[in-house]
């Protein structure tokens, strides 16, 4: 039996696939608090921003940013969902 073929039987044995999936799952949710610390910040520049084209970028860095955190929220329920058909 060559190398490759015992490490694959052996990541096989251990269940690789779950804790790739809960490393995923980790990942995802240390991204998303960083996606919701950026918001709030954002939220609170806009309150304070008077000029216009500030207020413009800043809306639309806000509007990204909730797009991100909608994939991620979805990544997540995913993933979620997969682990506890696994189970």
């Amino acid at each position: 039996m060559n190398i490759e073929k015992f490490i694959k039987s052996v990541q096989e044995s251990l269940g690789r696939d779950v804790f790739e999936k809960s490393g995923k799952k980790k990942s995802i949710k240390i991204h998303l608090t960083k996606l919701e610390s950026r918001k709030a910040k954002l939220l609170k520049k806009l309150e304070k921003s008077d000029d216009k084209k500030g207020t413009k970028a800043l809306k639309e860095e806000l509007s990204i940013i909730n797009v991100q955190i909608k994939k991620s929220k979805v990544a997540l329920e995913k993933l979620s969902s997969e682990n506890k058909k696994a189970d």
